[in-house]
């Protein structure tokens, strides 16, 4: 846990699993998750039967190269480990897959431990 979803414009394989590796170095370094707890939906989009929308929202100045990246994991992370977080993504995706840090997108979403089934059927977290 966490469940990451990346969503890019016309990346090619390599610049997806670039952009995963990013997230998942910055979430060990800044979080402190193990290494191999990785879930992760990596999509590209080809920009005629699926698409990316934005505009330059609060000044940032957004092109084709953006990047969204939604995380979801269990609450209670402080708002430093978050800005932590968000900056490590942003330097990481720009050193592994070329993506300027005004083209990163970050949302999170908290939620509590009976949200997660990791397989079985079972709520790991609640359960034991």
């Amino acid at each position: 846990m966490p469940f990451v979803r990346i969503d890019a414009l016309r990346a090619d394989a390599d610049r997806l699993d670039a952009l995963g590796r990013a997230v998942q170095d910055a979430l060990v370094e800044t979080i402190g998750f193990p290494p191999n707890d990785r879930f992760q939906v990596l999509t590209s989009h080809d920009g005629n039967s699926g698409m990316l929308r934005y505009d330059d929202y609060l000044g940032v100045p957004r092109d084709d190269g953006i990047v969204y990246i939604a995380l979801t994991m269990r609450s209670g992370r402080t708002p430093t480990q978050k800005q932590a977080l968000y900056r490590r993504i942003a330097e990481l995706a720009e050193e592994y897959a070329g993506t300027e840090p005004r083209n990163v997108f970050i949302t999170l979403t908290e939620n509590e431990s009976a949200d997660w089934s990791f397989g079985h059927g079972v709520a790991q977290y609640v359960e034991g």
